[in-house]
């Protein structure tokens, strides 16, 4: 499955099909530079190798989206910008008609995709930003999902895991910017939603829940002033300066005393709403109210 779901604007084939004005080689071949307007509409401008599109060249959908970039033997190959219909764009490398290899997708709701692609479909490393809550992924894809080690970063936190099937799995930390890193796991739990209308069977929907284990401060340091006269003894002398400094002291977090009870909110799963297909709506967002439930003790 691909962004575009079908890809659905196929380019036509050239064999001495439609008009066409430019160069031919000695077989009557369609050779070199040339223009060509093909029978269902389409338009096609650029280089030609014995009558094949082959080299750099701009094809012009009836539908409105067109492809500039290198070709071999009629198919996207090399480098080259995909504009679709919708105003989404692909930027980056292609290999027989697919997006392959390293390149940039820019979805209509200006979210951001940058990284690897396989077969039309974002695998390896990448970064997904979403421009809504200025969120990003940046991590491990596996045939278009979110999957494997990965880190997201949000406004005042982030979350460092693994994924898998879009959803965190396992042993994670969530790092806040405020100095304490909250260690714990994703476990699956069973949703049940059943009884509605007239369902003979329950409805279960498995959900991943955050269990906190501990809170761990991060090695904060504060310069201080020194002392006037400074001394041999020096166990008792650094809470000395730090109350003379004049600095503001950084705020300690103690280990959560109910752990059992720490619980975020689960990730939800989400749309993104930049894909043209409307079938490949993998991503789930995700925002700042995921450290409400973080309990801190002074």
């Amino acid at each position: 499955m691909s962004d575009l779901g079908s890809e659905e604007l196929e380019e036509e084939g050239e064999n001495d099909l439609g008009e066409y004005e430019g160069e031919r080689n000695e077989a009557g071949e369609r050779h070199g530079h040339g223009k060509a307007r093909l029978p269902n509409g389409d338009m096609y401008e650029g280089k030609y190798e014995h009558g094949k599109r082959h080299g750099q060249g701009t094809y012009k959908f009836k539908s409105g989206a067109r492809y500039i970039g290198e070709y071999v033997r009629n198919k996207k190959h090399g480098q080259g910008t995909f504009i679709y219909p919708d105003g989404s764009r692909y930027e980056g490398e292609w290999a027989d008609d697919l997006r392959h290899g390293h390149g940039v997708y820019y979805y209509i709701n200006n979210d951001t995709y940058t990284g690897e692609w396989f077969a039309h479909q974002r695998h390896g490393q990448g970064t997904y930003f979403y421009a809504e809550t200025g969120s990003k992924y940046v991590g491990t894809w596996v045939n278009g999902q979110q999957e494997g080690a990965a880190e997201l970063i949000h406004l005042n936190h982030r979350y460092q895991g693994k994924f898998l099937n879009k959803n965190p799995v396992g042993p994670g930390k969530y790092v806040f910017d405020i100095g304490c890193e909250q260690h714990g796991e994703y476990r699956l739990t069973d949703v049940e939603r059943g009884d509605e209308e007239e369902e003979e069977e329950t409805l279960v929907t498995v959900v991943p829940k955050w269990k906190a284990t501990k809170i761990t401060e991060l090695a904060l340091w504060t310069p201080t002033l020194p002392q006037e006269q400074p001394t041999a003894e020096g166990p008792g002398q650094e809470e000395a300066s730090g109350a003379e400094g004049g600095g503001e002291p950084a705020e300690e977090v103690q280990p959560l005393t109910d752990v059992s009870e720490g619980e975020l909110d689960s990730l939800q799963p989400g749309e993104e709403e930049g894909d043209a297909s409307r079938e490949d709506r993998e991503e789930f967002r995700h925002d700042n109210s995921d450290q409400e439930n973080v309990n801190f003790e002074e």
